[in-house]
C-alpha cells in the first residue's frame, strides 16, 4: 500500500502541477466561509452565482448576524437546502459576533463550534486562508476517488480523512483535496467513470473489477 500511494502522489503532481486553488469566488475568511458552507449538495459554479448578491446585501459578518432568514433564502434559494443553510449562515455569522469579536476563527475546534460547519469546512478555511493544515478536507469527490483506489474503507468523512491522513505525507494533505476533486470531476465521475483515460486505472481496484473488459 506505502508503494501504491507514493506513485499515487507522483502521479498526482505530474498530472496536477500547478498550486491548488479553489473554484469558489471569496476574498476573505468571512466570505470563504460561507461560500463553502453553501456549497453542500451543489455545484461551486451554482454557489459563484449567488455568492456576489449575498455578499453585496451581506459584506461582513456584522451584517449577516443581523440578516432575516427569509432575506437571505430569497438570495440562496437555487442551491437547494436553502432554508437550512440560511439559519446556519446566520447563526454562524451571530455566534462569531459574539464569540469572536467579529473575526472567523483560526483554530479548528472553534470553527467546529459554528452551525453548519463541520471538519471539511473548517480543513479548507484554516488552508485557504490562514496557511494552516490540520487535515484533508473530504467531500463528495474526495470520498469517492478514495474509495475507489482502496485508500480508506470508512463509512464517514471524518474516517475517511484519518485514513487519508495516515497514507499521505503531512506536507501533501493540502494537495490531496485538491488532486482528488479535480480527478473526480474530470475522470472519475459518480455515475459513468472515464476509467480509460485514467492515469491511475492501473493502480485502480476498481477499475480492475468494475472497467477492465
Amino acid at each position: 500500500m506505502k508503494m501504491n500511494v507514493a506513485e499515487i502522489q507522483r502521479r498526482f503532481e505530474k498530472a496536477y502541477p500547478e498550486e491548488p486553488r479553489s473554484a469558489l469566488n471569496f476574498s476573505n475568511p468571512y466570505e470563504c466561509i460561507c461560500a463553502i458552507a453553501l456549497s453542500a449538495q451543489t455545484t461551486d459554479v451554482n454557489v459563484n452565482k449567488v455568492t456576489p448578491t449575498l455578499f453585496a446585501r451581506y459584506p461582513d459578518v456584522a451584517s449577516l448576524a443581523a440578516a432575516k432568514q427569509d432575506d437571505v433564502e430569497k438570495i440562496i434559494y437555487s442551491l437547494g437546502f436553502y432554508r437550512n443553510k440560511a439559519k446556519n449562515l446566520i447563526g454562524m455569522a451571530r455566534r462569531i459576533m459574539a464569540e469572536y469579536g467579529g473575526e472567523v476563527p483560526a483554530t479548528m475546534d472553534d470553527l467546529l463550534t459554528l452551525p453548519g460547519v463541520a471538519r471539511k469546512t473548517a480543513n479548507l478555511v484554516l488552508s485557504k486562508n490562514f496557511g494552516i493544515t490540520e487535515g484533508i478536507a473530504v467531500d463528495t469527490h474526495v470520498f469517492r476517488v478514495s474509495h475507489r483506489l482502496s485508500l480508506s474503507d470508512a463509512k464517514t468523512p471524518d474516517g475517511t480523512e484519518r485514513d487519508l491522513c495516515a497514507l499521505f505525507p503531512r506536507e501533501h494533505w493540502n494537495r490531496v483535496n485538491y488532486e482528488m476533486i479535480r480527478l473526480g470531476r474530470e475522470i472519475c465521475d459518480a455515475r459513468k467513470p472515464l476509467c480509460a483515460r485514467c492515469f491511475l486505472n492501473d493502480l485502480c481496484p476498481h477499475y480492475a473489477h468494475s472497467c477492465r473488459n
